[in-house]
């Protein structure tokens, strides 16, 4: 059945798997927003010492949130073949903290801070994220079966390519995002 599956069943996985992360990251952070405050303020402290560091209205703070977004799709992928993790983390604690975050800047400034501050790259970032992983998994489970089932080793080649084009894809997505969170989210949040 995984060997049949089309791109559209890996996409809605990822997805599915991102909304988990979300779910649960929404269920603490209103069940227990003040345990979750004191769990992520020293991220949250990180976070704004990175800002500082990323200028906005500069290349090089593009190229850098490209290249940080980049290698975490392009790791993600080539570790697949280990039990599907890396994708499954990455799909899962990008929407946990997604949640997380969203919902106390929310409580401290407004949802639409929020929105103004996720939207417009976000469009790019989130795609190119469930994109990306859905490759993953995809190559992941096709390298797993082939361990154990002699006859799936013919497909890894077509897989691999296959799954490079929507990582490829993703990669492209990853760009205007980064020059939208570059260039035009800090002209929203200010």
């Amino acid at each position: 059945m995984l060997l049949n599956m089309s791109y559209k069943w890996w996409i809605l996985i990822a997805v599915g798997l991102f909304g988990i992360g979300f779910g649960i990251g929404l269920a603490f952070t209103l069940a227990m927003p003040a345990a979750i405050a004191n769990l992520l303020s020293e991220e949250l402290a990180a976070l704004k010492e990175l800002s500082a560091l990323l200028v906005p209205f500069k290349v090089t703070t593009a190229i850098f949130i490209f290249l940080k977004n980049a290698s975490a799709l392009l790791l993600s992928f080539i570790f697949s073949p280990i039990l599907c993790l890396l994708p499954i983390l990455a799909l899962t604690v990008n929407g946990l903290l997604l949640s997380f975050i969203s919902t106390i800047v929310a409580q401290e400034e407004s949802l639409g801070f929020v929105l103004a501050g996720l939207l417009p790259h976000g469009i790019f970032e989130l795609p190119a994220l469930i994109i990306g992983e859905a490759a993953a998994l995809s190559f992941g489970v096709i390298v797993i079966l082939a361990l154990f089932k002699k006859e799936v080793r013919k497909l890894l080649l077509p897989s691999l390519k296959r799954n490079l084009r929507y990582l490829v894809l993703a990669f492209a997505l990853l760009v205007p995002a980064a020059i939208i969170e570059t260039y035009v989210t800090p002209l929203l949040l200010t």
